[in-house]
């Protein structure tokens, strides 16, 4: 596992470069400590988060969601957003946010890196997501250099 220190350098520069307003490819972003093989009693936290304000009770859902591997057949939330699973991968999945209210849609990924759940929100459609998926796949690369 990389150094919190090293991991936190390189989420703020990730940030930095990849979350805004204005043509960047992510409107928030969330790095939650995350181990299923972890006991019952270490509950998963917010490790950072840029974008959104949740609090650790808010995810309790979603990663309940993400411990029963059911994604294909369940909708999820994230707040008060709710997701319905489009696309599943072997380490991540992509959603829609299906009660929005913005014209071109949201969508979010969500990745599994060592311990950490990566959760990307973008708006938008088929270009917004591949923007953002190109985003997330740069923190991965950067932090699992740091990793291995």
């Amino acid at each position: 596992m990389a150094d919190w220190a090293v991991t936190r350098k390189l989420w703020e520069k990730w940030i930095a470069n990849n979350l805004g307003t204005s043509g960047e490819p992510l409107k928030a972003a969330l790095l939650i400590n995350y181990d299923p093989a972890a006991p019952s009693r270490l509950t998963s936290c917010i490790a950072e988060q840029e974008g959104t304000n949740f609090k650790s009770v808010e995810l309790r859902s979603f990663l309940k969601f993400i411990k029963q591997n059911n994604l294909q057949n369940e909708f999820f939330f994230i707040g008060s957003s709710q997701y319905l699973v489009t696309s599943i991968h072997e380490h991540w999945f992509c959603a829609r946010c299906i009660n929005t209210s913005r014209p071109a849609g949201e969508g979010v990924i969500v990745m599994q890196i060592a311990a950490y759940l990566l959760v990307a929100m973008y708006e938008g459609s088929i270009g917004s997501a591949t923007r953002a998926m190109v985003a997330v796949e740069q923190f991965v690369w950067q932090l699992s250099r740091r990793i291995h």
